[in-house]
């Protein structure tokens, strides 16, 4: 298992072809699992879903990608979590849904780490928190595809991004709750302790 971590930002189109080759290397025997922890420039990410009505200002780069869900956001301040597995070789019956509530359940256990409480919310993917006053916000989002039972591409959790760079969107879709982070939250949080909360309770989950 490799843990990766970018110091630089990546550029899309780079991570989704190193992602790709990590697929046909797992696949092939020549190349171990990986957690590649990155920051992109800004850019918008269309998923299998998205509808065209959701990009309201394609004020960035928008690029097409093959992973579940609609219309994401990723920038600087924001830590991308590309997860590379062998759903095979980890599950006795390979399960997708297994595998995205896995996800989840690793984001939630890192922000817990910063006393966040993140949550799921019934039909809606990503992780929610609770700002009171019966406001609620996305912190992460998952996007996930799978090819021959390699799962790639991952998570991303709002540590401190511009969150003004969502208004080009509608986020997952959804336009009745807004975006937070952990700034916002007022949890001083660095890029580099998130990657230590994902590292410490990747096993916890038992992916």
């Amino acid at each position: 298992m490799d843990w990766i971590i970018s110091q630089e930002l990546v550029d899309y189109p780079h991570a989704v072809s190193e992602m790709e080759r990590r697929v046909a290397g797992i696949r092939n025997g020549s190349m171990d699992e990986a957690v590649w922890l990155l920051e992109h420039p800004p850019l918008y990410t269309a998923g299998t879903s998205a509808r065209a009505e959701d990009l309201l200002s394609p004020r960035f780069p928008v690029y097409d990608t093959g992973r579940g869900g609609q219309y994401t956001y990723h920038g600087p301040g924001q830590r991308v979590g590309y997860v590379i597995l062998d759903l095979k070789k980890r599950q006795q019956s390979p399960d997708i849904k297994k595998y995205v509530w896995q996800l989840e359940e690793w984001v939630i256990l890192s922000l817990a780490e910063f006393n966040v409480q993140g949550e799921r919310r019934a039909g809606r993917v990503g992780i929610w928190v609770d700002l009171g006053n019966g406001q609620e916000a996305k912190i992460a989002a998952l996007g996930v595809r799978v090819r021959h039972w390699v799962a790639f591409h991952g998570v991303s959790i709002n540590v401190d991004p511009d969150l003004s760079h969502f208004n080009g969107i509608v986020p997952c879709g959804i336009k009745e709750h807004g975006v937070t982070s952990l700034a916002q939250l007022e949890k001083n949080v660095s890029l580099q302790d998130i990657d230590l909360a994902l590292k410490k309770t990747f096993d916890t989950v038992g992916f």
